[in-house]
């Protein structure tokens, strides 16, 4: 009798030990999942931010580009009005 009873009392510490164990693992598996969630979100705030600085920086060149043009003619009126 003594034997059924620490018998039952070990099922059933068992028992709880594994559902205890269970829980514990599905809310590490949530936890991982939100993470893998707020991860695809960075990556995705990361591109389009790297997109725009792209975007920007193909945009400063441009201007770069026209402002060389206008000093090139600026210079280019300079030397003719002082060859006169």
């Amino acid at each position: 009798m003594l034997f059924k009873k620490f018998a039952v009392a070990a099922a059933v510490a068992t028992t709880l030990a594994f559902v205890g164990c269970a829980k514990k693992a599905e809310d590490k598996a949530a936890d991982a999942n939100a993470a893998a969630s707020e991860a695809t979100a960075a990556a995705s705030a990361a591109d389009a931010a790297a997109e725009t600085a792209a975007s920007a920086a193909v945009d400063t060149a441009a201007a770069a580009s026209d402002a060389t043009a206008a000093a090139s003619a600026v210079d280019a009126a300079a030397e003719a009005s002082a060859a006169k």
